[in-house]
């Protein structure tokens, strides 16, 4: 998924939780690698973790579903 499809037209103007030192941070400063995100606010990036598991138990559901 692009940027755009995020409705992201600058990445500097978006939150991203660094998964290494825990912080959340003003656009994308640390190494992919270590980031979740994009995010439109500083508070979803503080939930990021709890937004990904979300994301992955609709997904899981949905696939069992499927099935």
């Amino acid at each position: 998924m692009g940027k755009q499809e995020w409705g992201i037209d600058d990445p500097s103007e978006t939150f991203w939780f660094n998964t290494r030192t825990g912080e959340v941070e003003e656009g994308p400063q640390s190494l992919s690698v270590d980031r979740l995100g994009p995010f439109a606010t500083r508070d979803e990036a503080a939930r990021a973790n709890d937004i990904v598991a979300e994301r992955a138990r609709k997904w899981a559901e949905e696939d069992a579903a499927e099935d």
